[in-house]
């Protein structure tokens, strides 16, 4: 019960501090972190798949609303509540029986740092992507990539190691 309320309050203050704080930040005029995927991410590995894909799509459609961008954030956050559970068995191998939450002390720094970072390069790919809608920028639209992931990672994995658990 206390996991469910946890998860509750994370959702609402990643939501709130997306829309209110982060999108109306800009470095060097394009890049914006985008940290309330940081929700998808540290859900208990053995939720069921259309549950994380509904979570996804819920928070991804909220931003969508307050962000005005027609659904692009609820694809790319169900793409990778989608991919979610491949990513974590790629660089992890989680005990029969057991439902841990995705952090530093779970899965180890390594791979927790691997699977954040696939995790967020794939969310930011598909939204840019999305947004421009064509490959004609290609290498802007991978660099821009690049530096938004590499902020909102920071900003993730910093937010985790205030974790104590």
């Amino acid at each position: 019960m206390l996991s469910v309320i946890q998860n509750i309050v994370s959702f609402i203050l990643l939501v709130l501090a997306q829309v209110l704080v982060l999108n109306n930040i800009q470095f060097l005029g394009f890049i914006n972190p985008y940290i309330y995927i940081l929700f998808i991410i540290s859900l208990p590995v053995r939720l069921p798949r259309w549950f994380t894909l509904l979570l996804g799509f819920a928070i991804g459609f909220l931003i969508d609303i307050f962000s005005n961008t027609l659904g692009m954030h609820a694809f790319a956050s169900v793409l990778i509540a989608y991919a979610r559970s491949f990513v974590i068995k790629l660089f992890t191998s989680i005990d029969e029986g057991n439902n841990p939450t995705p952090s530093f002390h779970s899965f180890g720094v390594g791979a927790y740092v691997k699977y954040v970072f696939v995790m967020v390069f794939l969310h930011h790919a598909t939204l840019f992507f999305l947004e421009a809608f064509s490959f004609s920028h290609f290498w802007l639209i991978l660099f821009k990539t690049l530096l938004s992931s590499l902020i909102s990672i920071l900003i993730i994995l910093g937010l985790k190691s205030l974790n104590r658990k």
